[in-house]
């Protein structure tokens, strides 16, 4: 299985436009109600290839590439959460979308959360797969800093496969193409020198001032699923329940034998889960 034949019968297309003045990749398919999905960090839209052609079917997808993630360009500086925000809101601005669902995986949910916390006109629904930044865990930010920039400023393949296992409980699921893809990305000139602006989200102080509180999660009107994994390296189960005690009238559903990428280990599943919510 690889990235085409995942997509493969799916009309879509990928474009690199400005948004907001970054040059931002995208990829579309569907029709129907906007759904915009976001990866994490150090993430890209492929993140999501196992469930467009699904979703496709229901809704206008817009899986992007986040501020200086993918192909989309950095504007210089530290990327923290309000300019990820700022930069979603442009896309939908640029694209004239009022209201759309989220779809946010880790550094994506965190995203997801904030916009909707703070911008309750723009989020229809809201579904969290393995958010982040409700907690600054010292031990995870330092599994996140030393993988990445060990596989972005070090020539070895086997790094990047290195990074892309942390994500899976099965690491069968890290194929040789999405390790191939993630590579190229990673070894971009323009990648490389921004490696350190956007790993700044492990650094306590910028993460603490960051964090998705429990106040700001109260404000969540949207509906709200979270999606978790059992066996998820980058945050404990509980971290997902206080999520969901923080969050009113949230669901919550837990997949076993799953990692940190729920969307992509258990596809079948979670694009059921999606189409029922969301519908």
């Amino acid at each position: 299985m690889t990235l085409w034949t995942d997509l493969a019968g799916t009309p879509y297309e990928i474009d690199y436009a400005p948004v907001g003045g970054v040059r931002t990749r995208a990829l579309r398919a569907g029709s129907g109600e906007h759904v915009v999905l976001l990866h994490g960090t150090s993430g890209h839209l492929e993140a999501f290839v196992r469930n467009v052609p699904a979703l496709a079917e229901k809704f206008t997808l817009h899986a992007l590439d986040m501020l200086g993630h993918g192909y989309t360009d950095a504007p210089g500086g530290d990327l923290r959460i309000p300019r990820y925000v700022r930069h979603v809101l442009d896309y939908l601005d640029a694209h004239g979308i009022e209201r759309a669902h989220f779809v946010g995986e880790s550094l994506g949910g965190w995203v997801a959360g904030r916009l909707a916390a703070d911008h309750p006109d723009r989020a229809g629904r809201l579904i969290l797969v393995a958010a982040g930044g409700t907690v600054a865990n010292p031990t995870v930010m330092d599994r996140i800093r030393t993988s990445t920039r060990a596989a972005v400023l070090t020539d070895d393949v086997e790094l990047t496969r290195a990074r892309l296992e942390l994500l899976m409980y099965d690491k069968a699921n890290v194929s040789d193409e999405l390790v191939a893809v993630r590579h190229t990305i990673y070894h971009r000139p323009a990648f490389v020198a921004n490696i350190d602006h956007l790993l700044c989200l492990q650094d306590m102080d910028n993460r603490t001032e960051d964090l998705l509180t429990a106040e700001q999660m109260s404000r969540i009107v949207a509906p709200t699923l979270i999606v978790w994994g059992a066996q998820n390296p980058f945050g404990d189960v509980p971290e997902a329940r206080r999520m969901h005690a923080s969050i009113a009238g949230s669901r919550l559903e837990i997949l076993g034998e799953c990692g940190h990428w729920p969307q992509h280990e258990h596809a079948t599943r979670f694009n059921d889960l999606t189409l029922a919510f969301l519908s």
